[in-house]
C-alpha cells in the first residue's frame, strides 16, 4: 500500500513539476545511500535495548514474577 501511495504522489509531482519529479526519480539512491548508516545505528540500538531489557528482566522471569496465584 505504501509503494502505491508513492507511486502516485509521484505521478501528481510529474504532472505539477515534472523537473522536479525527474530530480527526485534520479536523487533517490543517493538520499537512500546517505539514509543508510542511520537505519544501522537504530538498529544497533533496537538490539542493545533488547539485550539490555533481556537481561534486566531475567531475575524475574526465572522466579516467576509476574504469576499470581489465586486461592
Amino acid at each position: 500500500m505504501g509503494t502505491l501511495f508513492t507511486l502516485v504522489l509521484w505521478c501528481l509531482l510529474f504532472v505539477l513539476c515534472w523537473p522536479l519529479a525527474i530530480a527526485a526519480l534520479l536523487l533517490w539512491p543517493l538520499v537512500w545511500l546517505l539514509s543508510l548508516p542511520f537505519r544501522l545505528v537504530g538498529i544497533t540500538f533496537d538490539a542493545l535495548f533488547a539485550v539490555l531489557r533481556a537481561v534486566l528482566f531475567l531475575p524475574a522471569r526465572l522466579l516467576g514474577g509476574g504469576r499470581r496465584t489465586v486461592g
